[in-house]
């Protein structure tokens, strides 16, 4: 699993794609600014950019995703073609969440490792931090969260593991502001999670990072046949990728946040990066999200060392191998789900 096909993201809001033999165009201005060959491509993600009825009708025959977000990176729409998802894996799918004792196993599992993860970024946080104070907060905060790893068995309902996910979500962003160097606090001073719509430059990035990374996990898991909109932790509704928000949960701390921490303490984002709108709300601008999507496909090229497979894996290809141990589960082939734990 070596080949890591790139995604395209545009962010021109007046940019038009458009078919041209084998290639893909985009046009500024009935100007060709950029030219792709179209099998270097797997994946489209598209702020509020058009594209033309040629290429869209190839991407759906040849099963690549178009992604459409607006300017703050909320999802807006995704265009596929015919579904050729494995029947089999989906009905095994429903069956396991319609078994509250097998749901119950499987968020935990999630939750799990975003706890784990969460704490580990923490600790990491703690060896390589200068001030004392500091450290030792890191160390409490990191040892609350492993105290409710060790409850997170012992949870009877769904309800109760979500309580455990909020309280350590709770603990992991009060302590997470001591990560940022003192010379970018000002610019990215935050003290809560906030979003819809995030209220400062830090929630802004990462709400921005997490959306990206949901789009990976859908894809992902459409890759290997499973509904993106069935989960077992976030509850399903209409319009909701429940299963792909489940499977984010193992991301945010180790891709996602440390994402948003190397690109701040990098000095890589500033306060000109952001707006701030009426009514208190803050987003990236076009030269924030490049500088941001820039540096997240970076990331995605980088090897790190899976500790279920124990071979080299690029970073980009994490949700498709945890959708793929997920799918093996489902199907009876290994006796749990191990989701992704940063090592």
């Amino acid at each position: 699993m070596k080949q890591l096909l790139n995604t395209l993201y545009v962010t021109t809001p007046d940019a038009y794609l458009r078919l041209e033999g084998e290639t893909v165009c985009v046009m500024i201005d009935k100007e060709k600014r950029l030219q792709v060959p179209l099998h270097h491509l797997n994946a489209f993600v598209l702020f509020d950019t058009m594209m033309s009825p040629a290429l869209m009708g190839r991407c759906a025959a040849d099963g690549r995703s178009v992604i459409w977000l607006n300017r703050t990176g909320r999802f807006m729409a995704r265009m596929e073609g015919p579904v050729n998802g494995n029947i089999l894996l989906r009905q095994a799918q429903y069956r396991a969440a319609d078994n509250v004792g097998q749901s119950l196993k499987i968020a935990q599992r999630f939750i799990a490792g975003k706890i784990r993860n969460s704490r580990q970024v923490l600790m990491r946080g703690a060896r390589d931090s200068k001030n004392e104070e500091e450290k030792t907060a890191l160390v409490q905060a990191a040892r609350l969260l492993a105290g409710n790893l060790g409850k997170l068995p012992l949870a009877e309902s769904a309800d109760t593991v979500r309580g455990l996910e909020g309280d350590s979500a709770r603990i992991y962003f009060a302590a997470l502001p001591k990560l940022i160097r003192p010379s970018a606090r000002e610019t990215f001073a935050f003290t809560t999670r906030n979003r819809r719509p995030p209220l400062d430059c830090f929630n802004a990035l990462i709400s921005f990072i997490y959306a990206l990374v949901l789009g990976d996990c859908r894809s992902a898991l459409e890759t290997v046949g499973l509904d993106p909109q069935l989960g077992f932790l976030h509850t399903v509704r209409p319009g909701r990728q429940s299963l792909a928000l489940d499977l984010l949960e193992e991301f945010r701390a180790p891709v996602c946040d440390r994402l948003a921490l190397t690109i701040i303490n990098r000095e890589q984002l500033q306060a000109k990066d952001f707006d701030c709108r009426d009514g208190g709300s803050v987003m990236l601008n076009d030269a924030g999200r490049k500088t941001v999507i820039g540096a997240f496909q970076a990331r995605k090229q980088e090897e790190i060392n899976h500790p279920v497979l124990q071979q080299a894996v690029y970073i980009g290809l994490l949700p498709q191998i945890q959708a793929r141990l997920l799918a093996r589960y489902l199907r009876g082939d290994i006796e749990t789900y191990l989701p992704y734990l940063q090592q």
